[in-house]
């Protein structure tokens, strides 16, 4: 029984930060699970096998939900194929400033700056060996503010060996319009930089990883290329695209000064559908398929999700269209893609 069109008014109705806290509070409470509405959809022809790892379906939680690792479990329930936790940074830190989350219902979007807060990499390890699911679990990691981007491979490195033995896969975020300077580590020196030395740790471990690269929605044609040559450089096992979006385009029903007085962050779902669909179709055609990519961004209804695929995407990733859908959406993108069979 889906109960989240009852719950959803509820939610917001309250400030979007503390609806996420008061969810994330009861996703813990296994008596509050039983009404999550999750309905798990299980068929042969979902299952997708991507660098070595095994998918019951190709629907997952995008990093930025479950930040902290508290509610693997929960979600699993509700039917998501993987999750992936964080953004997770060495140190915990608090992040930017309240209010830093905001919804534009009428457009289907959600801003914002929220900073990497996290509990920071021990205790997201502590909290990821005291989950009961065998869920596939990714890690996504990046740098703390207070680290300058000439020492930022440090802090990928303490990242990726304290929640090795805990994920199955980790992603480099070096995509968030969050932290200052960030994106900077995009540029191709910087990242081969970070690449490079988490592949050869990587290789020392007993168990290797596979390593994937988030990357921003706002990349030219030339960066993207650049992408592509990394990733055959460095042999990553494949890309998520995307993260959330700077641009403020296609907010119809806002006025350039009620954008402007949210202020910074990462804009994501309805108005990031299309920008992220076609940097996946650009990288697929591009690369030759030469990779395998997860795509993510505006993913609001089961069309959304098949067209990501058909643009190369082998699995996907929800954030906005799960707090505005709940997940019925996981339900409604499996058996989208069951009839497609």
């Amino acid at each position: 029984m889906n109960l989240y069109p009852l719950i959803k008014p509820l939610l917001f109705q309250l400030d979007a930060e503390s609806a996420h806290h008061l969810t994330i509070s009861a996703l813990r409470n296994p008596l509050l699970r039983a009404f999550s509405g999750g309905n798990k959809i299980e068929h042969p022809s979902l299952h997708r096998k991507l660098f070595g790892l095994d998918f019951p379906n190709p629907v997952g939680l995008a990093a930025g939900l479950d930040k902290n690792a508290e509610v693997i479990d929960g979600m699993a329930e509700m039917g998501f194929g993987h999750i992936e936790i964080g953004t997770i940074t060495p140190k915990p830190q608090d992040g930017n400033p309240r209010p830093r989350l905001f919804r534009l219902i009428p457009d289907h979007a959600i801003i914002n700056r929220m900073g990497f807060n996290n509990v920071g990499a021990i205790q997201a390890a502590k909290n990821l060996s005291q989950r009961k699911s065998k869920v596939i679990v990714g890690g996504n990691i990046g740098k703390n503010k207070v680290t300058p981007n000439e020492e930022a491979v440090k802090d990928y490195e303490i990242c990726f060996n304290v929640l090795h033995e805990f994920v199955d896969y980790f992603v480099v975020n070096v995509s968030s319009p969050n932290t200052p300077g960030l994106r900077e580590l995009q540029e191709k020196e910087s990242l081969s930089r970070i690449l490079f030395s988490l592949q050869n740790i990587n290789q020392g471990k007993s168990k290797p990883k596979p390593i994937l690269l988030k990357i921003a929605p706002d990349r030219t044609h030339e960066q993207l290329n650049d992408i592509i040559s990394i990733v055959s450089d460095t042999k990553i096992a494949g890309v998520i695209a995307t993260n959330t979006t700077i641009r403020r385009e296609k907010l119809p029903h806002y006025l350039p000064s009620e954008i402007e007085a949210i202020g910074a962050g990462g804009l994501s779902g309805q108005p990031l559908t299309d920008i992220s669909t076609e940097v996946i179709r650009y990288l697929h055609q591009t690369s030759g398929g030469s990779f395998p990519i997860i795509g993510v961004g505006g993913i609001m209804t089961a069309n959304d999700a098949v067209e990501k695929m058909q643009a190369g995407a082998s699995l996907v990733q929800l954030y906005s269209g799960f707090i505005y859908s709940g997940p019925k959406l996981i339900e409604d993108i499996c058996n989208q893609l069951i009839k497609g069979k």
